[in-house]
């Protein structure tokens, strides 16, 4: 049997113990982080729930700091299922009959071990990472909530498109510009129920909804020479293959194109990058077909991010309507998707007109203070981490002001983990010295620290990455 094989086996009988104790409880609180992955993976868990006829309550949170691990401790349901946040502090849960449904790196102080249920009166953990596989490639948090699903009901195999969503908002299909991994099973299943149609097509964001122009423009992985950021240069540049920017009065977006105006953009886009760059400009992009074309519901990638604008911006209970099929959250979710644009487009113009990026020897950082929303600070790390100017070879910490201290988020290029970068193991190192609390992935971490111990946190992070790079 092959290794990949085992490993799926032992994490599906993690699930089915998860499905059994589910079946068993007489109500449920569901407890899900407030992105993409957590909203998805809510929306699975509540429909599973509902499904079983079971009572139950879903609660967001932004991590699980000491108020959210009482709502865990403190619950009068009969079970709390953790969905996409978790495992990083299973030593600090102490009431019973818990479940986590999570990717994210374990709690290394948690008994190894205790990785099933026993008699049905503990803990259940099913992570990938307690089964060798990688959490942050090849399975996501609504991907693992999935498996327990379907694992309590096979007819439950048409949540997974949601799974999928969940994992292209964890921006799990880098490797090979595709997923990989259980991802892969998952897939399988939505394709399988035609919730989701695999193509070969460009990966830039914006593929049902952005006017051509500024699906070029604002693409940076890979940096296009000569558009990217250059509006005037990519409106030139579609007029010069003859596709029209307008028709019938409306801005065309690269989902309006026909095969033939695709395949010119495309022989263009490769002759620019000179082949470097060309396996990220082209791969697989999953299409949501029973949704209308022309809206960010079509494209999993529009699809997460319309998700993470209400989670980011304190409304995460509406992107779990909208994964439920309540259409007029839709109309609800557009001032967040609109104050999502602005607000990311005001951080990353602070971060570069401000050119306030610095160097150390094996980190470069950033301190936004209070101009930058701590629930997005780390999407804005990510985006300017390796764009025009911006070095690649070296993770990029950033800090933002946050209620109860400093958000910390980091971000690597893929690259750096095969040489040995882990960012969840050394951003959660350096914040517990200075009296903080974090983990994550190794190539996306996240903490939070006392004001004030920013350097100290520096000092020690840089000291840790030295050493797993060297």
């Amino acid at each position: 049997m092959p290794a990949s094989d085992a490993r799926y086996e032992m994490l599906e009988r993690d699930a089915a113990a998860a499905a059994s104790a589910i079946r068993e409880a007489d109500d449920v609180l569901v407890i899900g982080h407030i992105d993409a992955d957590g909203i998805c993976a809510s929306a699975i868990a509540s429909r599973t729930l509902e499904r079983l006829k079971k009572k139950h309550d879903v609660v967001f949170v932004k991590k699980l700091d000491d108020a959210s691990i009482e709502k865990v401790n403190g619950s009068r349901a009969s079970l709390v299922w953790l969905v996409d946040l978790g495992s990083g502090y299973l030593s600090a849960i102490t009431r019973q009959n818990v479940i986590v449904a999570d990717h994210h790196v374990p709690d290394p102080g948690w008994m190894n071990g205790q990785t099933s249920l026993f008699d049905f009166s503990g803990l259940i953990h099913v992570n990938p990472h307690t089964r060798g596989m990688d959490g942050s490639g090849e399975i996501s948090g609504a991907g693992v909530t999935y498996m327990i699903s379907k694992a309590a009901d096979e007819k439950n195999k048409d949540l997974a498109y949601l799974a999928m969503i969940g994992a292209s908002g964890d921006i799990q299909d880098q490797a090979g510009s595709k997923f990989i991994g259980y991802n892969r099973k998952i897939l399988s299943d939505a394709e399988g129920n035609g919730d989701i149609e695999v193509i070969s097509d460009l990966r830039l964001f914006g593929r049902e909804t952005r006017p051509l122009t500024q699906f070029i423009q604002y693409c940076n992985d890979p940096v296009i020479p000569g558009l990217t950021s250059e509006y005037t240069e990519c409106s030139r540049f579609f007029t010069e293959l003859n596709i029209e920017l307008k028709r019938n009065g409306s801005w065309r977006a690269w989902s309006d194109l026909d095969d033939d105006e695709k395949d010119a953009v495309k022989i263009s886009l490769i002759e620019r990058l000179g082949g470097s760059g060309i396996e990220r400009l082209i791969g697989e992009v999953c299409v949501l077909p029973r949704f209308r074309k022309g809206t960010e519901l079509r494209d999993a990638k529009e699809f997460a991010t319309l998700l993470n604008s209400c989670g980011r911006y304190d409304d995460a209970p509406v992107g779990l309507r909208i994964c439920l099929g309540d259409k007029n959250a839709l109309s609800e979710a557009a001032k967040n998707r609109s104050e999502h644009k602005k607000q990311l487009s005001i951080a990353l113009n602070y971060i570069k007109q401000n050119k306030i990026i610095r160097e150390k020897k094996y980190v470069q950082y950033f301190h936004a203070h209070g101009e930058i929303r701590d629930t997005i600070v780390g999407i804005a790390a990510g985006m300017v981490l390796g764009s025009d100017g911006i070095r690649n070879d070296i993770p990029m910490i950033a800090f933002a002001n946050a209620d109860d201290g400093v958000k910390v988020s980091a971000r690597a290029d893929k690259s750096l983990i095969i040489k040995g970068l882990d960012l969840s193991s050394a951003v959660k190192t350096a914040a517990e010295r200075v009296g903080g609390f974090g983990g994550g992935h190794n190539i996306a971490a996240g903490a939070t620290i006392p004001s004030g111990k920013e350097y100290e946190f520096l000092h020690i992070i840089e000291s840790v990455i030295e050493t797993q790079l060297t």
